[in-house]
């Protein structure tokens, strides 16, 4: 492991001195928890709103072992039905929700709720097939061929399969093995899902009875969904990209398989963009147009033009080398929180990996730190993998920060994150950042890579909140 540190690093008691906002960055770390607390929190109430409704209309009766069971489906159905609307409305990229929570927290959320919201929809309807058999003392299969004889009960079948699809396309031994492009389209078969179940959601006349406070919530709540798709994920994207015109100015090649391309546009301040951030992009060109690219930018956005770096690391990334001057670009963005917005500490560690040096290199270059309270750890397998890191030596060496670099085949254990030359040293996260329990410490790299990162932070005493990434992941 090498070092870079021009100046002397200052002591804990200097940094402090240098920062008369510590107190303000402590009470933002403590806002943005507990805005995530409160999203969980309100995800749950609104499913209980959506069964309170439901018991407070008269129509929870439990006359029989059948009406029990019936009960019970429908319940399920309902909470599944409120989790599927709030998935959708967590994935539409609301910018309300991404600079309070970042896109991180609300996808994790948003996964973490797939299974239940799939294993409850299975359930409502196993239990109401059970349920009506027991209640008319019908056959299991003939009830199932009486209700498969309504329409809108076909169609809402048809939608379960499609969330089976779906939740089965997401389990990660699936999504490692399938094109982005795979993924992403059998993912539109969610919104798919949730409008063939509308038919059959507001046919059950009793549960959701015209003029009623809870037909107006389910209404409400299929507005939210699917009009937040619609807007962020379609219409606001398209109106931005049209009024920004931005194109491509050129791209550079800066390394062994990595490009910078280079794109202009106009008021390009307006989209308060920050360095760290991502969008995704979408390249009007001949093999990349139909493939949108989640990429960080990396350097901090001008008025006139903006900076991404790429790594070949498929067929759709490496198309973009070829991308000629003048190719128009449509985004959508900016999303994430991978900025010094969500510091919460005065010092920061930072490790950064192969091309996730992204998003760390516009990071820094809009951090606000006194000299000495940045520590910086870049990792690569050889030298040729070590694009941008002359920005951030000069970077660190202009604002007196401290840079190791970490480079060689990839150790074992807990230390595997780092070469195995440091490894075998007995090189560990508290080594290189003797202070981490009073930083916050960004991550950026492949998600495997990453985790033993974190796990090492971990271990070494670093709570949940201080530890910030970017994910490459999809």
């Amino acid at each position: 492991m090498t070092s870079t540190s021009p100046h002397p690093v200052a002591t804990p008691g200097a940094v402090r001195g240098l920062n008369p906002h510590e107190h303000l960055l402590a009470a933002r770390g403590r806002r943005r928890r507990a805005a995530r607390h409160i999203l969980t929190g309100a995800v749950w109430t609104s499913a209980a709103i959506a069964v309170l409704l439901w018991a407070t209309s008269g129509a929870a009766t439990l006359t029989g072992h059948g009406r029990v069971v019936i009960v019970l489906g429908i319940i399920a159905g309902l909470v599944g039905t409120d989790l599927i609307l709030v998935m959708l409305i967590l994935a539409a990229r609301v910018p309300a929700i991404d600079r309070v929570v970042g896109h991180d927290a609300a996808m994790a959320l948003h996964g973490r709720l797939g299974k239940p919201a799939l294993y409850l929809l299975l359930a409502h309807a196993g239990l109401l097939i059970v349920g009506y058999s027991l209640d008319s003392g019908e056959g299991i299969v003939t009830m199932v061929a009486a209700l498969w004889a309504a329409v809108d009960v076909r169609l809402a079948i048809l939608g379960l399969a499609a969330l089976v699809v779906v939740v089965v396309s997401s389990i990660v031994a699936v999504r490692k093995v399938l094109p982005y492009e795979t993924w992403h389209a059998v993912h539109l078969l969610s919104y798919v899902a949730v409008v063939l179940a509308v038919p059959h959601q507001l046919q059950q006349g009793q549960v959701l009875a015209e003029t009623t406070w809870q037909r107006g919530y389910w209404v409400a709540l299929y507005a939210a969904a699917l009009g937040c798709v619609v807007w962020f994920r379609f219409v606001r994207p398209a109106v931005r990209s049209l009024r920004h015109r931005v194109t491509v100015a050129g791209v550079q090649p800066i390394g062994d398989g990595v490009v910078s391309i280079h794109l202009a546009g106009r008021d390009l301040s307006t989209l308060a963009a920050r360095g760290g951030q991502f969008f995704m992009w979408r390249f009007w060109a001949a093999g990349t147009w139909w493939h949108a690219h989640p990429l960080s930018l990396s350097a901090a956005p001008t008025n006139r033009s903006l900076r991404l770096t790429v790594r070949a690391l498929g067929r759709g990334s490496a198309a973009l080398a070829q991308l000629q001057p003048g190719t128009p670009v449509s985004f959508e963005g900016p999303y994430g929180v991978f900025t010094d917005s969500s510091r919460s500490h005065v010092k920061v560690a930072v490790v950064a990996s192969g091309i996730g040096i992204t998003p760390v290199r516009a990071f820094l270059e809009g951090l606000e730190a006194p000299p000495g309270s940045v520590t910086i750890l870049l990792r690569a397998r050889n030298e040729r993998e070590t694009p941008l890191w002359g920005e951030v030596h000069e970077w660190a060496r202009a604002r007196g920060h401290q840079v190791f670099t970490s480079i060689g085949p990839r150790g074992h254990g807990p230390a595997g994150w780092l070469s195995a030359h440091d490894a075998e040293r007995g090189v560990r996260a508290t080594s290189v950042f003797p202070d981490l329990r009073q930083s916050d410490l960004f991550i950026c790299g492949a998600p495997q890579w990453a985790d033993l990162v974190e796990a090492d932070a971990t271990a070494a005493g670093l709570s949940p909140e201080q530890i910030h990434r970017e994910r490459f992941g999809w």
